[in-house]
């Protein structure tokens, strides 16, 4: 199989195992509060991720690596678990899931401006337009919108898309999984601390459901998912294997609705792929 055909199946991968992070997240938020939930996650996988280290043998990073890492680390380790959490307090999954349909493009802006690339005219028609669908759906009435959860859902997409393109470009120098895995390191020591300082009260009160959604958020979306995601955008290109988030949004809102039996409106079927359709034009004209 030649290297796009294994960044792709990589990277599908990766956003099926992604597709299950927000309604495992819309559960954990029930039993955990947001600042644990975040800690705790990055917490456990730093673990699991410092003893693949280890146990690989694997060098330490370059000097030169560190800020990249920090990037990524800001990105997807702190920033997008923490911004997510506390959207899903005030907003559902399935709603939250809307959001994610701009997660392609916010992959591809900043990996254009890591790149030096300049798109064509077009690209940034189609990307403010997709942008306007998703604020218009953010600001509708229709009794579940939180315009606080939305602002924070789209600042969850911009620091993760940041995440998404500096990993990418630095997997092709050191491998996917170890860029997270050292970025998980990097951020252990103030996710443990915060962890410790933001432990429940009690953990009487706290459901099965709840230490599942941590579980699967700390092994999978954490880390498992990273280590084929990365390794399908250095593989098979950051924009080309990026626009597979674009599955992400119809797998999430089918689990929101199987899963979580989150009621799942037409408004959010068509918000989500008008998106999607803006993300693709968007992506031709890159």
């Amino acid at each position: 199989m030649t290297n796009t055909g294994n960044g792709w199946g990589n990277g599908l991968l990766g956003v099926i195992i992604f597709s299950g992070s927000l309604p495992a997240t819309r559960v954990a938020v029930a039993g955990f509060s947001p600042l644990f939930l975040t800690s705790a996650r990055a917490a456990i996988a730093a673990l699991l991720g410092a003893a693949l280290l280890i146990a690989l043998r694997q060098r330490k990073p370059e000097r030169r690596d560190l800020p990249s890492l920090a990037i990524v680390s800001l990105g997807v380790v702190v920033g997008f678990p923490l911004l997510t959490a506390l959207a899903l307090q005030r907003i559902t999954s399935a709603h939250s899931i809307v959001f994610i349909g701009l997660l392609p493009l916010a992959t591809a802006i900043f990996g254009v401006l890591r790149g030096g690339e300049r798109p064509k005219p077009l690209f940034w028609v189609f990307s403010i337009l997709g942008s306007v669908i998703v604020a218009g759906f953010a600001l509708s009435s229709d009794g579940s919108t939180s315009l606080s959860g939305g602002l924070l859902m789209v600042a969850a997409v911009l620091v993760c898309g940041l995440g998404y393109a500096e990993g990418a470009a630095l997997s092709r120098r050191i491998g996917g999984w170890q860029v997270i895995s050292w970025a998980l390191i990097l951020a252990a020591p103030f996710m443990l601390v915060l962890a410790l300082a933001t432990l429940p009260s009690t953990w009487a009160g706290i459901g099965l459901p709840a230490w599942l959604g941590l579980a699967y958020v700390s092994v999978f979306s954490m880390l498992v998912g990273f280590v084929f995601w990365y390794r399908g955008l250095a593989l098979g290109g950051t924009a080309s294997v990026g626009q597979l988030q674009l599955l992400q949004p119809f797998l999430g809102l089918a689990l929101a609705g199987l899963v979580l039996g989150e009621p799942v409106a037409l408004g959010m079927i068509a918000a989500t792929g008008l998106v999607m359709i803006c993300v693709v034009l968007a992506r031709r004209f890159a």
